[in-house]
């Protein structure tokens, strides 16, 4: 780099790579700023979308909306099924292809991927597809298999991250000292990959939350989850307690981060 370069180089790198980023954290935030901030209005009319008056009603009975609270509280349970099904496979795959070398393996890989790669909208409409021609009726069973079907993929790559740095000398030193393969899971793989597999379980059960265009097809006339209901309600209305309840979750999700955050800072410092 030339000479008369370098103090330009150095004022973008001190101020302009700072500011880009600042802008960038503000466009993604804001949104989420709104929700919150708007769960404390009191709207003039059916839509939540302009600022009237500052109140706490909404808070005091955030689970007022009947119909809505239902909703919220099924796309909870389907996400707890989700979660909890798809970090047991998912994990058990992230192990199994990062611990041992099979035939088949890399296609394996191409089929945990794709998933991800493919759009909902196609996943779907196939699903929809296998259960119209089985006669699977819809409704929660449908609507938590599809769910743990796309989960299972994040769960596998997530976990499999964590697992590619780990140490496997540690099992055959475990062994080495009369450890059986399952006390030496149980005590020394276990332990140090569950950092991962807690983040896998997390970002498992957002997903889960979220989604609306794959549940849209396989949740039938009877079940409605908080996405659902959120979509449909949007045309008539958007009441803040679909803020209050959106406030919630993501309080709950971020208390759930720092927690993990400080408590590897703490582990961290232990360690040192």
């Amino acid at each position: 780099m030339k000479r008369h370069l370098l103090p330009v180089y150095s004022a973008m790198k001190r101020y302009l790579l700072p500011a880009y980023s600042v802008l960038v954290l503000i466009y993604l935030f804001v949104p989420i700023a709104w929700i919150v901030v708007y769960s404390f209005n009191r709207p003039a009319g059916r839509q939540n979308i302009s600022w009237n008056e500052f109140t706490l009603d909404y808070w005091r009975n955030p689970f007022g909306d009947r119909p809505l609270t239902d909703a919220f509280v099924q796309s909870l349970q389907i996400a707890a099924v989700a979660c909890v099904i798809a970090t047991i496979f998912g994990a058990m795959m992230a192990l199994a292809a990062s611990r041992y070398e099979f035939r088949g393996s890399g296609f394996i890989n191409i089929l945990v991927i794709l998933p991800l790669t493919s759009p909902e909208i196609v996943m779907g409409s196939s699903l929809f597809t296998l259960f119209f021609n089985r006669q699977v009726t819809l409704g929660f069973a449908t609507v938590a298999i599809a769910h743990i079907l796309f989960c299972i993929s994040f769960v596998a790559l997530t976990v499999r991250a964590r697992i590619r740095g780990f140490d496997w000398t540690l099992e055959d030193a475990a062994m080495d000292l009369g450890a059986g393969p399952l006390r030496t899971f149980a005590r020394v793989t276990f332990p140090l990959i569950l950092p991962g597999i807690l983040a896998a379980g997390l970002l498992s059960f957002a997903l889960s939350i979220d989604d609306y265009i794959i549940t849209s097809f396989v949740a039938g006339d009877a079940l409605v989850t908080f996405p659902m209901r959120i979509f449909n309600q949007a045309r008539t209305q958007t009441p803040p307690y679909i803020n209050v309840l959106a406030t919630i979750i993501l309080v709950v999700c971020v208390g759930l981060m720092v927690g993990g955050v400080l408590r590897g800072a703490r582990r961290q410092k232990a360690v040192q």
